[in-house]
């Protein structure tokens, strides 16, 4: 493979496509629209940069480097970076990855600088959400691990990350741990270590992780990390003490930003737009190039009634860093005006980009399940989503597949599923309206009462097309009939005889046990499956 020799034009001509798509659904676009309120949702799941940052750490192993440093400018900086496990910059990326590029044509047995620009082509990456760099990255990669077959921990590493980009999290956690295994004080293995647990569906291994990597390391990229293991157990207040010291500590504008849309994400998914609102704005005031902060600020204004502002957002979000979700983001924002032809537009583009993160070796199947199951073809969303759920059991794919299964007619089955998300821990209206509209279809009218509400006391706009549909459905089943828990809970609470009756008010006693006892408004109702809490306190000054 050719070492790149000119990324810009490719780059140009990539985001000239995505402006002349962007232009294009503007003009169709209604303008204006009265201002209101947001705040968190997604993904802490980890701000990519910070993520990817921690991994690009090339940490020496008493091994003096054998390509010189390069002169002091963007390269530099980039270089300083990574290797302090901080987000750098696209610009600053581009240039690290033009002068070890350059090193290594003539200097091609270093084995420490193909790792670097391994790790630079997999920032670059994901920082412009572009996956052709991909296949680069993974060249390189293990171009330095032909050099240098045993112990090259870096290398190793990068692997991991670039396999959690591709979202291949077994892959990732396999090469994590065994790095681990020979070099466990090495707190660079930690954070795509973590970032596999999480994408696996195991928070009680995620949690230990973020707790031996904050007796390593301090500062903004192990904050931010453990703020996102915090979040999958629904600890949100630890989450936001982690993301405020994150802010406080970064060392650079890209790291603060990035920290900053981290705690945006957060306000929204807790239905606080205002506030989520004000994260993204100080983010993108900090760093104009943290792109991910237009596709926040975009999702905040939706919920503050201001849908042609978030629009625009969405459309310069897209233009620059084209991400899977965002599209769907759009398209249904589209849809929830009554702009079908907008919004299939933006659906197909959604396809697209699939296609070609497929051929980067990217696996999109859970934002393609979720758009099959709502806008495609459901039984098709079921095995997609069924073999991504096998494969990476998160409470993600768990949600994903069981609303797929109601969609495809096997309501039952999708229960089942969806309950088991909600009781994960993770806060999510998403999970809690789809449990609501299962349990409404089953006649289980209580339970669904329950859900309808955690889900709008969660985040009151969570969806443009799904909120509503909420709110109309927990109008539609009114108050609670009289007569008790029965007709609340559809089952008699405490009931001594295994009889128990038939269900009041419509609901079915299957709404009992696991229904009554779901995470639907209890945010720590773990029990004994809670796994043990990290220390959210400050960490450890070493390293």
């Amino acid at each position: 493979m050719e070492i790149a020799k000119t990324e810009h034009d490719a780059d140009a001509a990539r985001r000239a496509a995505w402006q002349s798509t962007a232009a294009a659904a503007q003009r169709t676009s209604p303008r204006s629209g009265p201002r209101r309120a947001l705040k968190r949702a997604v993904l802490v799941a980890l701000a990519a940069g910070v993520l990817v940052g921690g991994v690009l750490l090339i940490m020496p192993d008493g091994r003096e480097a054998k390509a010189p440093p390069p002169a002091p400018g963007p390269a530099a900086r980039a270089l300083t970076a990574v290797t302090g496990g901080a987000p750098a910059s696209v610009a600053d990326v581009t240039a690290l990855i033009t002068d070890r590029a350059a090193w290594v044509r003539t200097h091609p047995n270093d084995e420490a600088s193909w790792t670097v620009l391994g790790s630079a082509y997999l920032e670059r990456g994901v920082r412009g959400a572009d996956s052709s760099y991909y296949p680069r990255a993974e060249w390189a990669l293990k171009r330095s691990l032909q050099v240098r077959p045993k112990d090259n921990l870096d290398a190793e590493t990068g692997l991991a990350a670039l396999a959690n980009a591709r979202h291949d999290y077994a892959a990732a956690r396999t090469l994590a741990e065994s790095v681990r295994t020979r070099k466990a004080d090495r707190w660079t293995l930690y954070p795509p270590l973590i970032e596999a647990y999480n994408g696996l569906g195991d928070p009680k291994a995620a949690a230990k992780a973020v707790e031996q990597m904050l007796e390593l390391r301090s500062g903004t990229p192990a904050l931010t990390e453990a703020a996102e293991v915090y979040r999958q157990h629904g600890w949100r207040e630890d989450a936001l003490v982690a993301l405020d010291e994150a802010v406080a500590h970064a060392t650079s504008p890209v790291q603060k930003a990035a920290a900053l849309v981290s705690a945006g994400d957060l306000a929204w998914e807790r239905g606080e737009p205002d506030a989520a609102l004000a994260h993204y704005e100080a983010a993108l005031r900090t760093d104009p190039g943290a792109h991910a902060a237009l596709a926040g600020r975009a999702r905040a204004k939706v919920a503050l009634g201001r849908k042609a502002d978030a629009q625009r957002d969405y459309l310069a979000a897209v233009a620059v860093l084209p991400r899977p979700e965002y599209l769907l983001e759009l398209g249904e924002l589209y849809e929830s005006q009554g702009l079908d032809g907008d919004a299939r537009a933006w659906f197909d583009k959604l396809r697209e980009l699939a296609a070609r993160d497929g051929s980067n070796g990217v696996d999109d199947a859970l934002v393609l399940g979720r758009f099959e199951a709502d806008h495609g073809a459901a039984h098709a969303a079921v095995d997609r989503l069924e073999a991504e759920w096998r494969a990476h059991p998160s409470a993600a794919a768990e949600d994903a597949l069981g609303w797929a299964m109601y969609r495809a007619g096997e309501p039952e089955e999708g229960l089942v599923h969806v309950r088991k998300a909600t009781d994960s821990g993770v806060r999510s209206a998403l999970f809690s309206y789809h449990q609501a509209t299962i349990e409404r279809e089953l006649g289980q009218s209580g339970a669904a009462r329950r859900h309808l509400q955690d889900a709008l006391r969660t985040n009151p706009q969570f969806s443009p097309v799904l909120a509503p549909k909420a709110t109309e459905a927990l109008a539609a089943l009114g108050e609670p009939a009289d007569g008790g828990p029965r007709d609340v809970y559809g089952h008699v609470a405490g009931a001594q005889s295994g009889s128990g009756g038939g269900g009041g008010g419509g609901d079915s006693s299957a709404s009992s046990g696991s229904s009554s006892g779901s995470s639907s408004g209890q945010s720590s109702s773990q029990g004994s499956k809670r796994p043990a809490r990290p220390r959210p306190a400050k960490p450890s000054r070493r390293g």
